[in-house]
């Protein structure tokens, strides 16, 4: 886990590699300003890499899939959560959205007083339209929405909630009606100039970025799954309603064609209003780390980041390492660079403020890099100085200690460094153990405070074969370094985007 660090340098070396890279970015163009010749994971990892499970997991997260974007997304549909959900503050919810052909659609959100969504607290009934734009200039493989409310219900379901809501909402809007469970009231309705929804820290800006994914395995070419993400929700609930996604939440399921496996969808899908879901009851467990996890998916991050994630737990002992791989594409198949970093942490302890929750708290002292393409490689050692690595002595592939050099300036690292986590140890519908760790404050920066702790959670990392020596552990990097194809001209932004921003990783 690494702060923030950011110098002129920094916003030199982050500009020189937009300006040579961002021109990439057209899948249809010929024409080429860099030629990168990334090197294969395989050979990233090293000897041991060939001869284990997480091996073969994150190798079939690049060949394993073929998995298609439909741009804009047809999303006509019904759209159900596989899991129950944590947003930050925390919320625990499932959601159940329908989009109409017409581009009306009607989204219900259940709100929940525990993290096993077992007890339903309220649900908020969202009725609109939308509108696909164009392809996102800012988030790779997404579309850009305009939306439109034109109305808001809620309804909740106990009378210590109900009460609890009437005193939000007379605070906030000055409502005058008295609440009463399971009746459905108007927080707020188009051509109102009554707005109830603020009390609830309400937002639908997730509308405004979209990306559907159809997925198909190569044994299994006639069936596919569709899963619809939508924008991610800012980390602080006051800047929910002004924030523009940059990242997704969880994906939801198409009731056509999720697996049967996944109890929580059909549940959800049946639901209403009246009737909100009730999902399978669970018992929390400590968190077991010993062992190997890798990333279930390509996982997409606030601030153009694509990357998979590899962390390892020693048995009998508090050391971890990491290895965290960065994509320039959305499917992660052209790899940029990654990062090596090792550490220690601390026993967990339960949390007070997130139900079902661990708090640790890492350091990291150990730092590698190794470059994955051309243009990376060239930049870093176009960066001046001895502040990541010796100077002028990067190769395509080869791994650099940047450890003497307390990390390394030019990705916005400084050693040693510690963080406060959150982690939760779950399941998926095929009894798969899954580990979730602290998100990552949408405005980019370090939870190295114990009150900056996270409330929500990342994409889960699957748990692979234990007892090797291997990596692992957050790697966050709030930028994308270079790949080989070309753009549309709209991506020539970047540069002048990422000078303002505040870069930090792990």
């Amino acid at each position: 886990m690494f702060f923030c660090y950011t110098t002129s340098t920094t916003i030199l070396f982050l500009l020189l590699l937009f300006l040579l890279v961002s021109a990439g970015w057209c899948e249809k163009s010929p024409h080429r300003l860099v030629k990168s010749t990334p090197v294969h994971l395989d050979k990233s990892y090293g000897k041991l890499y060939k001869h284990n499970q997480c091996h073969y997991m994150l190798k079939h997260l690049q060949d394993g899939e073929q998995i298609s974007v439909q741009m804009p997304p047809d999303i006509a549909g019904h759209w159900v959560s596989e899991s129950c959900e944590v947003r930050p503050g925390p919320e625990f919810l499932t959601r159940s959205y329908h989009f109409f052909s017409n581009h009306t659609f009607q989204a219900l959100q259940f709100y929940y007083r525990d993290n096993h969504c077992t007890k339903p607290s309220y649900t908020l009934l969202i009725e609109g339209s939308l509108h696909p734009r164009q392809a996102s200039w800012l988030v790779r493989g997404g579309t850009e929405t305009d939306y439109q409310l034109s109305r808001v219900l809620l309804v909740s379901y106990s009378l210590p909630v109900t009460k609890d809501l009437q005193v939000k909402l007379e605070m906030s809007c000055g409502l005058t009606e008295h609440l009463q469970p399971d009746l459905s009231y108007e927080l707020w309705v188009e051509g109102s100039d009554r707005d109830c929804t603020h009390g609830l820290d309400f937002s639908m800006q997730e509308l405004q970025l979209l990306r559907m994914e159809r997925r198909f395995r190569p044994s299994e070419t006639e069936r596919h799954a569709e899963e619809l993400f939508v924008g991610d929700v800012h980390t602080e609930r006051t800047q929910r309603r002004n924030h523009r996604p940059t990242g997704y939440q969880p994906p939801l399921q198409n009731i056509k064609t999720y697996d049967n496996s996944c109890i929580a969808c059909q549940i959800v899908s049946v639901a209403d209003l009246y009737h909100p879901p009730v999902l399978p009851s669970r018992t929390d467990h400590p968190p077991r780390l010993y062992g190997n996890w890798v990333s279930k998916r390509c996982e997409v991050r606030p601030g153009v980041l694509f990357l998979t994630r590899h962390f390892v737990f020693h048995k009998d002992s508090n050391i971890w390492e990491g290895h965290y791989y960065h994509y320039s594409d959305p499917v992660c198949r052209h790899p940029t660079f990654s990062i090596s970093a090792k550490g220690q942490y601390s026993p967990g302890v339960p949390s007070t403020t997130v139900m079902g929750g661990t708090e640790y708290t890492f350091t990291v002292t150990q730092m590698k890099v190794t470059p994955m393409d051309v243009a990376t490689t060239s930049l870093l050692n176009v960066f001046s100085g001895d502040e990541c690595g010796k100077h002028g002595s990067w190769k395509l592939g080869v791994q650099q200690d940047v450890t003497p050099t307390s990390g390394c300036a030019a990705l916005g690292i400084r050693l040693p460094h510690t963080e406060y986590e959150l982690f939760y140890m779950g399941q998926d519908s095929a009894g798969h153990r899954l580990l979730f760790n602290g998100q990552r404050p949408t405005n980019g920066s370090s939870p190295d405070q114990p009150h900056k702790r996270a409330t929500s959670y990342q994409p889960p990392l699957i748990h692979c074969s234990s007892g090797q020596k291997s990596v692992g552990k957050e790697g966050d990097h709030y930028f994308r370094l270079g790949n080989g194809c070309n753009t549309q001209p709209q991506y020539l932004v970047y540069p002048l985007i990422l000078v303002q921003l505040v870069f930090c990783v792990i």
